[in-house]
Formats: structure tokens, C-alpha cells, sequence
């Protein structure tokens, strides 16, 4: 009996002991530290490291610095090894379950020492003259013209693309949190020593399959879409074909030979750019003999850490080509770019039959997230595969014909069959499961009931099934004319019909004790809902309600509550009524036109007045003005991007320009309309990437009003009084100051990504951007419409002490210019306007400060 108990007790004591031992195991091991060169104590980037028996490991970064996380079995390992090329490798012991220092002297492999001698000495000061490394890279970019696709007078090939986004780097507690208790398929693990981290869940995946066909002469590049599979989510709640759009543009693809490469929505100058040499370091660190041809391995790193500009590697072909064989691209945690937490890109070449390379596949990473590193945050991965490329074979010219876009009509359609057989490579377990996991997500009621309320948040709509309410951010505003306002509305949606769309709303200002209201009805020609490209409706409506003359508002309401506060007096504004009638046509090359006919009865409000000088010299009030107009707009803006919200499209810009022109024509005497006249106004819309100093958003306009008419009629510069700093409008320049009858006007807003402030000590790790603003306005008024000429045009508005409140500008152009702060807790831009001109004008500020909030990367 008293060996049993002894048996047990030693049973309790192994079970007890186990208990113990068991937090200890479980603890992750972190084994951090820098490498460096034994000889000379400089650090050594991209040395690489592996944990014995493991298979995991990684890189140091370009300052020499390496970090690695062990967790769950892989806590057991005891030794990392540490290897570079032209250094012996070295093996160390790592403790299980702590955080550990492991810094690592490597010795050259021509080394043989039996002591070292430490000595301080100044650092060699890098050059470009006399620096083989230069030599070869200024050899790459002299050869860049024949290694490039634009080399060949033909190519053709198959290019496929796989986009994958997912939530990352998630903890196993945020894993088990009860709101994901439903949704526990949609998390999946990964390798923790990859981007994203162990835990991810996916959340968009698309794949597409095309025919491309290069044309050198004349240039073309046509590509066919033969198959397109993606997650399709609720067109209620997101625009899918955006949300592609979107990845697209921050995903782009990556041609190294390009001067400046496109990173999410940012230009990064190239290595091998034609002015790289000034902006990186280079240096030679092996020579790969065991490939043929022969290769030299050259890393690079930024001059300045903080600039827009990638470190990494490239292997450089000696066969006299001087091209590019592989590429593998990172940036510096330091870099200007907003919320990025990790990114890699990979570019693999292969060999023509004329000996010269073609990419053949890309894989680009890019991990996004608020804090640096740690915390959830979102992971992208783009891979693009290049097959069949087949060089210098002219094809029929119905091959190169037509759009340089072409997808097939059963391109959506492929089945499963298909993508096995046409994919280059199958998808992993991870990847493959994701259509099926997003398509029952979005039938469990939780998750719909969920993004009804994000919709309603984030959007401002509530959707009701038929119909939806909103905008949310309009229920309540104010202003010195109506007061209190209050306001209901909403819509109907694709639920109701695909062809029939019904819009409203109601509104009542306490101070005027006026109802306002809108109702609009359109019918769909091309049975698709009217707020999808390509757009293809008509629609009548009428309006009445209230609008400050030249104010003009991008992407937000009239209404918005935010814009109720305002600077200066803002009691001028008009009644209108509108009855419209418009037809919208669009095209898949985004060109467009619209057709309109417009009655419009406006009526001043506040202290706003219509009047003439009578034959004594007395002032006649005018009730209201009525016109009826017209209308011929014509759009352009080739390889236009955008995401289609529920009120407006979010413009994903890019360096292709937009091209507007209108015409308008008044009519007397059609159902009451008192004037002649027509109005011709065209514009240019266009980015200009100006490479490390940052971009340039330019646009250019002008107008021509022919025929007589009253200042209400006349164009009334777009003016802003909020606070808010607005791109289109003039920031200093009050509501209904200046009207013209013909003008002309530049507005250059350009945003330095940083240059200079990347470059002030400890103001760099600020991540400013350095903005600045030029905006010119120049016109005049003809005497005919000019009241201090023709005492017969109809009257300027003047304040009480007579002084005129609206003015032509007939004494020079209007100026005005700022200097700012972009990227402010990234997310806000504060600038500082002066305005230069007409400050003589009553109530009129020199200087302002105005501030912008935008999301930006």
C-alpha cells in the first residue's frame, strides 16, 4: 500500500513540475542585435540568418539591425546561424523562452587574425567618382532603352494577377474575441516570420487572366481581359469594381527600368533611374560566377534615409547587356510614407532567345498599419506571372485595333475547371479558400447587420431594403438666412428596380420659415443602377431650395453641418427653383456627354438684392429672375480611376489629364425665360510627378459669356468663407466679390512628399510634407454687363455704407497663394493664404490660416 502512495505522489509531483515548467515553454523567444564587420565595425545590411533546424530566419536591415520572433514549438531551438557572402558564417547559442541581445562581429573570409586592434578612425566618405560600383550602374542605365519591352518592335504575352488583402498581424486574443465567435473559418495561419505576421484574415482576393499585345510603331499596348474572379461583395454596402480599381492603383506594377515606380499612390525614384546616382549609395557586395551569363550583386540604400527611395539588391548581368536579372526591392523604416509598416518587392527576369531579359514574375507586399510594429493592421500582396512571351512577331493590325482595354463578355464567368488549368501556379490552402470563406460571410445576418451600420457611420445612409435614408450629415445645418435647419431624405435602390430610381428630401429653416425640398426621377437605359460606370440615364427633377452664390463644394453636401460655420458675413444668398431635364451618357473609354434643359427662377435672400437704376436715378427692386437654358457638356479623362460611393466618385488620381468643356445657351421666351445669351466655359485637369520633389495638381480654366445679362447670371468666382482649406476655390476671396463675363485662371497646388523636411534632423521623424499653393485669377467685365459703365445692367450689391460688396475685375487679376504643413498626424494639412490683390475690397482678410483633413498615404 505504501509503494502506491509513493507512486502516486511521484505521479502529483511529475504533473506538478510539468504545470511549472509549462509557462516557461510557452513564452515566445526574441533574439534581436546588429551585425557588423569585424575589421572596420560598420555595419553589414542583408546579412542573413537562419534559426538551426527551423527554417526561419531573415535579413538584416540596411543599418545592420535583425529581429526575430520564435513562438509556439519553435520556442525550442537553440542556435541562430549567421552568413554572408565574403564572411565566414558564425553559429550562436539562444536562450528558450526570453528576450536576448545576440550582436555578431563577421570576419572577412581572406581573414586570418590572431588578435584585433581597435582603433577610431574617420569613416571613408562615400563618393560617385572613381566608385566601380557607379561605373556599373551608370552602364545599366545607359543600356535601359534596349532592356525594356519599347526595345522590340513586337511582344506578346500572357500576364496573370492575383490580389490578395487581409486584416494582419492579429493576436491570438483579438483571434478570440467574442464578436469574431461566428467567424472563426475566416482566420487563417501563416509562416509568423512572414509580412502580416502569423494570424491574417482575409478580406478581398481577385485574379485575372489577359492577352497583351505590344506595338512599337505606332505605339500600342492592347490588353484583352480573358478572365476576371474576384470576392463580390454587397453592391449596397461597396463598389467592387472601385475597391479593384483601387488595389490596382496602389498595387501597381512594378517596372524598375522606369525613372519613377508608383508605390501606394506615391513615385519612388528608381535604382537604375537616369538621376539615381545622386540620390543612392552603391556598393558591389559579390560577384556570382556559377550563373551564365556571370552576375554582380549591387545593394543600394538611400543618401537620406527619410526620402522617397527603396533599398535592396540587384543582379546585373556581365554579358554586355548590363540588365537587370533579379531585383529585390524593401525601403527604409524611416521612409515618408504614411502607415507602412514593412514592404517587398521581388522581380525575376528571364532570357530572350536574342540573350536580353523580360520580366517573368513580380511579387510586391506591402504591410500597412497605424502603430509601427505591433497591432492589427492590413496586409496587401500582389503576384504577377508573365508567360508566352514571344518577341519581334508582327500580328494582324485588327489585333492592335480598337480600345487599348478589351474584356471579353464571359470573362467573369470562367469556371473553376478553367483557373485550375490556366493559373501558372495553384493557390495555396490559404488563398483558396478565400471565395468560398467571403461568400458565406456575407450571409450571416451578424456581418450584414454590421455593415448597415458601417454604411450608416461612415457613408451616411441607412439602408431600408427599397429604399435607403440619408445623407446622415445633413439632417441638421445652419446659417445666418434660414437658422435652424432641419432636413429628411433618401432614395431608392437597385432592391426596388434596376431601371426606375427616385430621389427626395424635405427641409424647414426655423429663421426664414420656409420648406425646402427636392424630388427627382430617373429611368436607367442600360438596365444597370445610375450610380455604376458606365453611366447611361434620364432624369427630371425639380428643386427648391436655398445656395450661396459661388460657392462650390467637391465631394461634400451644401448642407454638410460642418460647413455652417463660416467666416465674415454670410447673409447673401438666392431662392432657387429648378426644373431640369437631363440625359448622361457614358463610355467605357470615359468620354462622356451630358444633355440638359434647365428652367431656373432665383430670388435674393438675406441681404441679397436685384435691382436697376430707374430714369431718375432710383433703385427698382427686382423680384426674382427667371432663364431658361440648354446645356451640351462634353468629358474626357482617358484611363480615369475612381471609387463610386453612394454620393460621389472619389477620384483615384493619377497623372493622366481630364478635359471639360460646356455650353450653354439661354433662350428668351422659352416657358418664361428673359435672356439671351451663351456660355462657353473649358477646362484642364492634370498631376505632374516631378520624380523626388514631389507632385503638381494643376488645373486650367476659362470662360466666355456672350450677350447681355444680369450679374446674377454672369460667372461668380468660386469663393470659400469656412475655414476648411478648399483646392478649387479661393480661400481669401469672399461669396459673390467678383463676376466676369470672359476669364481665365491657373491653380497649382504642389505637394513636396517631404524633400526638405526629410532632410532637418529629428524633424524628420515628424513625417511632414512641405505644400504650397499658387491660385490666379484674371478676367474682366464688358461695359454692356458692367453697372459702373452701363447704367442700365442691373446693379452691384452694396453694403450699407455703399460700398460695392460685388465687383469686376477689371483692375488686374485676383492672386492669392499659400505655403503649409501636410501630413499632420497624417492625416491633416494646415496652410497659411495670402491673399496679394483687391485688398481695398470691404471685409476682406490679407492673411488666413485654413486647415484640410485628408486621408493620404
Amino acid at each position: 500500500m505504501k509503494r502506491y502512495k509513493i507512486q502516486y505522489l511521484s505521479v502529483l509531483l511529475l504533473f506538478a513540475l510539468q504545470a511549472f515548467s509549462l509557462p516557461g515553454i510557452a513564452q515566445n523567444t526574441v533574439i534581436k542585435g546588429t551585425v557588423t564587420d569585424a575589421s572596420n565595425k560598420e555595419t553589414l545590411p542583408y546579412v542573413s540568418f537562419v534559426i538551426t533546424g527551423s527554417g526561419k530566419g531573415g535579413k538584416t536591415d540596411v543599418d545592420g539591425n535583425y529581429s526575430i520572433t520564435l513562438t509556439g514549438k519553435d520556442v525550442s531551438y537553440t542556435e541562430i546561424k549567421f552568413s554572408y557572402i565574403g564572411y565566414k558564417s558564425q553559429v550562436r547559442t539562444i536562450k528558450p523562452g526570453v528576450t536576448q541581445t545576440i550582436s555578431i562581429q563577421l570576419q572577412n573570409e581572406g581573414m586570418e587574425m590572431d588578435e584585433v586592434f581597435i582603433t577610431a578612425g574617420k569613416k571613408a566618405k562615400y563618393k560617385n567618382k572613381d566608385n566601380p560600383a557607379v561605373e556599373l550602374i551608370r552602364n545599366v542605365i545607359a543600356n535601359k532603352s534596349k532592356n525594356r519591352m519599347e526595345g522590340y518592335d513586337y511582344v506578346s504575352y500572357q500576364k496573370y494577377e492575383r490580389m490578395l488583402f487581409s486584416m494582419s498581424n492579429l493576436s491570438d486574443k483579438f483571434k478570440s474575441r467574442r464578436v469574431f465567435r461566428n467567424y472563426q473559418f475566416l482566420f487563417q495561419e501563416q509562416d509568423s516570420t512572414k509580412i502580416g505576421g502569423k494570424n491574417v484574415l482575409p478580406v478581398f482576393q481577385q485574379e485575372k487572366l489577359s492577352d497583351n499585345y505590344f506595338r512599337k510603331n505606332p505605339e500600342k499596348l492592347k490588353t484583352v481581359i480573358v478572365a476576371d474572379k474576384q470576392v463580390n461583395f454587397d453592391e449596397r454596402f461597396i463598389d467592387n469594381k472601385g475597391l479593384s480599381t483601387y488595389f490596382d492603383r496602389m498595387y501597381q506594377d512594378i517596372d524598375i527600368y522606369d525613372n519613377n515606380i508608383s508605390v501606394v499612390s506615391n513615385q519612388l525614384l528608381s535604382p537604375i533611374s537616369d538621376g539615381a546616382p545622386g540620390f543612392y549609395k552603391y556598393f558591389i557586395t559579390d560577384t556570382i560566377k556559377t550563373h551564365n551569363p556571370q552576375l554582380v550583386e549591387l545593394s543600394f540604400t538611400p543618401r537620406n534615409k527619410a526620402d522617397l527611395l527603396f533599398e535592396g539588391k540587384i543582379y546585373i548581368t556581365l554579358d554586355g547587356n548590363y540588365a537587370v536579372q533579379n531585383a529585390f526591392l524593401t525601403v527604409n523604416k524611416d521612409i515618408n510614407l504614411n502607415f507602412v509598416r514593412a514592404f517587398e518587392a521581388k522581380l525575376d527576369f528571364e532570357q530572350n532567345p536574342d540573350n536580353r531579359y523580360h520580366l517573368s514574375k513580380s511579387s510586391l507586399t506591402v504591410d500597412f498599419g497605424i502603430l509601427k510594429s505591433k497591432g492589427a493592421g492590413f496586409t496587401g500582396e500582389r503576384v504577377v506571372s508573365f508567360n508566352n512571351y514571344t518577341i519581334n512577331k508582327p500580328l494582324n493590325d485588327t489585333v492592335y485595333s480598337g480600345s487599348s482595354l478589351v474584356q471579353v463578355p464571359d470573362s467573369t464567368k470562367k469556371s473553376e475547371a478553367f483557373w485550375a488549368i490556366n493559373r501558372p501556379e495553384a493557390l495555396n490552402a490559404i488563398n483558396a479558400k478565400v471565395y468560398n470563406n467571403l461568400d458565406t460571410l456575407q450571409s450571416i445576418p451578424s456581418f450584414r447587420r454590421t455593415m448597415n451600420l458601417f454604411t450608416l457611420l461612415f457613408v451616411g445612409y441607412k439602408d431600408f431594403g427599397a429604399f435607403e435614408v440619408g445623407p446622415v450629415n445633413t439632417f441638421y445645418s445652419f446659417n445666418d438666412v434660414e437658422g435652424f435647419r432641419l432636413r429628411l431624405g433618401g432614395r431608392t435602390t437597385t432592391a426596388l428596380s434596376k431601371r426606375y430610381f427616385f430621389e427626395t428630401y424635405a427641409a424647414y429653416g426655423f429663421n426664414d420659415e420656409k420648406w425646402k425640398y427636392f424630388l427627382s426621377a430617373t429611368y436607367s437605359l442600360n438596365n444597370k443602377s445610375i450610380y455604376s460606370f458606365p453611366q447611361n440615364y434620364l432624369r427630371a427633377s425639380f428643386q427648391r431650395d436655398t445656395k450661396i452664390p459661388g460657392q462650390e463644394l467637391q465631394f461634400v453636401q451644401e448642407d454638410n453641418f460642418l460647413l455652417s460655420f463660416k467666416r465674415g458675413e454670410n447673409n447673401m444668398m438666392l431662392y432657387n427653383d429648378f426644373y431640369r431635364l437631363d440625359y448622361v451618357h457614358e463610355f467605357q473609354n470615359h468620354f462622356s456627354y451630358a444633355v440638359g434643359f434647365r428652367k431656373w427662377e432665383q430670388s435674393p435672400a438675406g441681404s441679397l438684392y436685384f435691382s436697376n437704376l430707374t430714369g431718375n436715378n432710383q433703385l427698382k427692386t427686382i423680384d426674382n429672375i427667371s432663364t431658361s437654358e440648354v446645356s451640351v457638356a462634353l468629358r474626357y479623362a482617358p484611363k480615369e480611376k475612381f471609387y463610386q460611393g453612394k454620393l460621389y466618385r472619389t477620384p483615384i488620381i493619377d497623372k493622366y489629364p481630364t478635359f471639360n468643356l460646356r455650353y450653354t445657351a439661354g433662350i428668351k421666351g422659352l416657358v418664361g425665360g428673359e435672356y439671351n445669351y451663351h456660355n462657353l466655359m473649358g477646362s484642364i485637369d492634370k498631376r505632374f510627378y516631378l520624380s523626388q520633389l514631389g507632385y503638381s495638381d494643376v488645373t486650367v480654366e476659362g470662360g466666355y459669356i456672350f450677350g447681355k445679362v444680369p450679374f446674377p447670371l454672369l460667372d461668380i468666382h468660386r469663393a470659400n468663407q469656412t475655414y476648411a482649406y478648399q483646392l478649387n476655390s479661393y480661400n481669401l476671396m469672399n461669396f459673390l466679390e467678383f463676376v466676369s463675363d470672359h476669364y481665365a485662371s491657373i491653380n497649382i497646388d504642389h505637394n513636396f512628399n517631404g524633400f526638405f523636411f526629410n532632410k532637418i534632423p529629428l524633424l524628420s521623424k515628424l513625417k511632414l510634407r512641405e505644400v504650397m499653393s499658387f491660385k490666379g485669377l484674371y478676367g474682366g467685365l464688358r461695359d454692356e454687363n458692367n453697372p459702373n459703365v452701363n447704367s442700365a445692367a442691373m446693379q452691384f450689391v452694396k453694403n450699407d455704407s455703399g460700398a460695392s460688396i460685388t465687383n469686376a475685375l477689371n483692375s488686374g487679376p485676383y492672386i492669392e497663394g499659400s505655403v503649409g504643413v501636410g501630413n499632420i498626424f497624417k492625416v491633416l494639412r494646415v496652410d497659411v493664404v495670402r491673399r496679394f490683390s483687391y485688398l481695398d475690397h470691404p471685409l476682406v482678410s490679407e492673411w488666413g490660416v485654413r486647415a484640410r483633413f485628408k486621408f493620404d498615404f
